[in-house]
């Protein structure tokens, strides 16, 4: 399996406080990585180490490869990112700022300014300078710079921060295509998880420094199975009517009044009408699915995953 990025005890301390602990985290070619935790966890200075901006204390990174050092240039050309905010030239133009960047790069590709900025649906703004646009257009512009070079390898830290729901949405369609079409792998944070869920195939989720689950989308959708959950005026004559009429098995009582039912035998229409024959008041009934927040939330607060 091809690995672009591979991490080996990555560490940092800060004035003898170790706040990265021995990060083992691998970043398949072609995928796109949710990178999750808590504000303060370690997202962003893991990212900044990645991209050379931060020293690790201890540790290796490899990037395509290759072992990230002080002079791994053409490495870092390979790379788009954006760090923490945005920054640019606030008195230039979107387009000025572009083709500053692309001349920092040494890319000399003139229709790719009008590509990255159409992709991120930056128009009608050649003469606005970048101090009058919104938080939401600076992000835009900053992942336009960061795709601009057609890089290989895309690290973004919170994405989507100021944007309102269609330019969400927007910018989740571009990173599928940029994936599928360009074959770009990208590491992206966020604190949206709802967004992770619908483009993610990997997530690496960190607390306190340490990273401590890397799993696939695919093996947490197997994990977290949709399920019925009802709250009844009576559990155990309920609980009887599930394993004597119904011959259910997979359901969990959850407390008193409520109970969750896992096996797929029966349709929800037919649970309440077998047990409001049997004298069982339905107080409520919901079908519901285990999502990744769930699995984070549980994951963050020390918890096992189940079912």
């Amino acid at each position: 399996m091809s690995f672009v990025i591979k991490t080996n005890q990555l560490t940092k301390s800060y004035k003898g406080k170790e706040i990265i602990t021995k990060v083992n985290m691998k970043v398949k070619k072609g995928e796109i990585y949710g990178f999750l935790g808590p504000n303060g966890a370690g997202k962003t200075t893991i990212m900044k180490m990645l991209t050379n901006l931060v020293k690790p204390t201890s540790g290796e990174i490899e990037i395509f490869g290759e072992k990230l050092t002080n002079t791994s240039y053409e490495v870092l050309k390979r790379m788009g990112t954006i760090i923490e905010y945005p920054v640019f030239y606030d008195r230039l133009t979107a387009r000025e700022n572009l083709e500053l960047h692309c001349e920092y790069m040494g890319y000399y590709d003139k229709k790719a300014i009008d590509s990255a900025l159409d992709l991120v649906k930056l128009t009608n703004i050649e003469d606005k300078s970048v101090k009058e646009f919104s938080l939401g257009m600076k992000q835009r512009l900053g992942i336009a710079r960061a795709i601009i070079t057609k890089p290989e390898l895309l690290i973004l830290d919170e994405p989507i921060n100021g944007l309102d729901p269609v330019g969400i949405k927007e910018l989740r369609d571009l990173f599928h295509m940029l994936c599928r079409e360009y074959g770009m792998t990208m590491l992206i944070s966020s604190h949206i998880l709802g967004e992770i869920e619908q483009i993610a195939d990997t997530i690496g989720v960190i607390r306190d420094g340490e990273l401590i689950k890397e799993v696939s989308m695919e093996e947490i959708h197997q994990q977290n199975m949709d399920y019925i959950e009802l709250t009844v005026n009576d559990v155990n004559k309920a609980v009887y009517v599930l394993e004597e009429e119904l011959r259910l098995t997979n359901f969990k009582v959850v407390d008193g009044s409520r109970f969750r039912i896992y096996d797929t035998g029966s349709t929800q229409s037919e649970i309440s009408k077998t047990l409001i024959l049997n004298g069982v008041l339905i107080e409520e009934i919901n079908k519901k699915n285990h999502s990744l927040e769930d699995y984070f939330i549980t994951l963050i607060n020390g918890g096992g995953i189940s079912a």
